[in-house]
């Protein structure tokens, strides 16, 4: 499971490539709110170059303390690319709402949103691997680890992990309502926000669940008592 931290807020090192330039006040570097985000979004984005392009490709992610944890296969690209020291940016978005005005460019989202910047390390030691194998499908799908074949020798070799520290950061949170002009506040328009969280649907078995075998509970309630759903 991820780990929250009980001490003082601490704030990451402001650095030229995570400062918010773009409303500076929307802007922080507490480290407990980057964790906070991080730990929140079910998805986050990698951003590296390859033969002097830049590529941003999506993944699962895991944060264990100030590490922030992806895996992929040991041939994959991005995993490859970020295994060996090369420059890297993780970023992870959170949407809390719709903010909806009174004139086109007033219409936006209410976010929280949050950026790490360094340099990944491959995590090689199957003892360390193992863990935050487990920790990743943790977060997704709190209570399943249980019920599942242990990881073999042969498929924690088949695994690249790769820990980002989350050193040099920051994050950008936007909340409250539209920022309309006095002059459009008379206009006969609805406005204001439109709460947005993630639902689960019905979970829909595949074709190897007996047809007796009742919904665990971890899918039943899933997404209970967690932030954003």
């Amino acid at each position: 499971m991820t780990e929250r931290s009980s001490k003082p807020q601490r704030s990451a090192p402001v650095s030229e490539r995570v400062k918010v330039r773009r409303r500076p006040a929307r802007g922080s570097y507490e480290l407990d709110l980057i964790r906070s985000i991080f730990d929140d979004a079910l998805l986050c984005h990698v951003a590296f170059v390859e033969d002097g392009n830049p590529v941003v490709l999506p993944t699962l992610h895991v944060r264990i303390g100030d590490e922030l944890l992806i895996h992929g296969a040991r041939k994959n690209r991005m995993m490859t690319r970020v295994a060996a020291g090369a420059p890297v940016c993780v970023e992870a978005t959170v949407i809390d709402s719709l903010v909806l005005g009174r004139s086109v460019l007033q219409n936006s989202v209410n976010y929280r949103s949050a950026v790490v910047m360094g340099e990944g390390r491959a995590v090689q030691d199957p003892d360390e691997v193992r863990p935050r194998m487990h920790a990743l499908i943790d977060k997704w799908a709190p209570g399943r680890l249980p019920f599942l074949r242990p990881l073999t020798d042969a498929e924690l070799r088949s695994v690249l992990l790769v820990s980002v520290p989350i050193t040099e950061a920051s994050a950008k949170v936007r909340t409250g309502d539209a920022n309309d002009a006095d002059a459009d506040r008379s206009r006969p328009v609805w406005a204001g926000q439109l709460p947005l969280r993630v639902v689960a649907g019905s979970p829909v078995p595949d074709d190897y669940v007996p047809a007796d075998m009742p919904v665990p509970d971890h899918l039943a309630g899933w997404g209970e008592g967690r932030s954003g759903a």
